[in-house]
């Protein structure tokens, strides 16, 4: 029972973020059976790991019932090290944390990049259900992004599938070029672009004005002109960044989570602008919102076994 779990009732997902983590329990057809949250043991390993089992064991003791267990993390394991890297969870990097939470949970624990678990969840049973090839799309306070290819993670030999927002902003103007430093320590990175704090970054060098990006597109809907601007200014930077995805992967259908998916706007602004970037000038992919919202990635934690026989 501890490596291929073929008896397992239900599958458990667990969704590590930078202030919470929250595990899930889900049926053999996806009907949500128990939810909890703690918070996060910032800056402790152990204690992170403590407390993803104290999760599952919760679960399992409150059904009765054993389950498979996948978890999502922000950042991913490097097949050639076995280690984490690129997380933002800092005291995950380095470390072998799938071996070490397998270990702790006594069962082998599936673990993929969370954007990725976004995309999964939604190819599986979301808006993207059955389609193929699936790019996930996150934009909130960063921006990142996620495949799925035939409902499964596709993380790539390196690990890093669709780490989109470590991109550069394509086709950019001389005033965007060469863009604001980013964290990663290179220049013009899509995330310093395409997210709340981009957007809100821009705004103050256009009109020297601060104001948070929820504030920008509060002002946006309300007509005022500079915000419209700032908004349009995203929108096509957007286009510019899905018309390279386009162009590389071509993907079925892209799905959008984080805090901007809420934008109902973007569904509508943004297509326009996509046929002016891509190649050849056709464009028929569609932009979906998340049908499971902020609760895509736990629900896709759990879809890494997808299967229970």
């Amino acid at each position: 029972m501890k490596q291929g779990m073929k008896d397992a009732a239900m599958r458990i997902g667990i969704d590590l973020g930078g202030t919470k983590i929250e595990a899930l329990a889900i049926d053999k057809d996806g009907k949500e059976l128990l939810r909890y949250r703690v918070p996060t043991p910032r800056e402790d390993y152990e204690g992170t790991i403590a407390a993803m089992v104290g999760l599952v064991q919760r679960i399992e003791k409150e059904t009765g019932a054993v389950g498979t267990v996948g978890a999502g993390i922000p950042g991913s394991v490097s097949s050639r090290t076995g280690l984490v890297k690129n997380a933002n969870s800092t005291w995950l990097n380095g470390m072998p944390f799938d071996r070490d939470l397998s270990a702790a949970m006594g069962r082998e624990v599936r673990v993929a990049n969370d954007a990725n678990c976004l995309a999964v969840s939604e190819a599986t049973d979301g808006a993207a259900a059955g389609k193929r090839v699936v790019f996930a799309v996150i934009v909130g306070t960063g921006c990142g992004g996620g495949v799925a290819l035939n409902g499964q993670v596709h993380a790539g030999i390196n690990g890093v599938g669709g780490e989109w927002g470590h991109n550069p902003l394509p086709w950019a103007s001389p005033e965007e070029y060469p863009g604001p430093v980013c964290y990663c320590g290179k220049r013009g990175c899509l995330e310093m672009w395409i997210s709340g704090t981009g957007v809100a970054r821009d705004f103050l060098e256009v009109t020297g004005r601060a104001q948070s990006g929820p504030e920008i597109m509060a002002a946006c809907e309300a007509g005022v002109p500079d915000a419209v601007a700032a908004v349009e200014r995203l929108e096509d930077r957007l286009a510019r960044a899905l018309a390279h995805v386009i162009n590389i992967l071509d993907p079925d259908v892209f799905v959008f989570g984080g805090g901007l998916s809420k934008v109902e706007r973007i569904y509508r602004e943004v297509p326009k602008r996509l046929s002016r970037y891509v190649f050849g000038g056709e464009t028929e992919t569609p932009l979906l919102q998340a049908k499971f919202g902020d609760s895509s990635g736990v629900r896709g934690a759990a879809w890494l076994w997808p299967n229970l026989d």
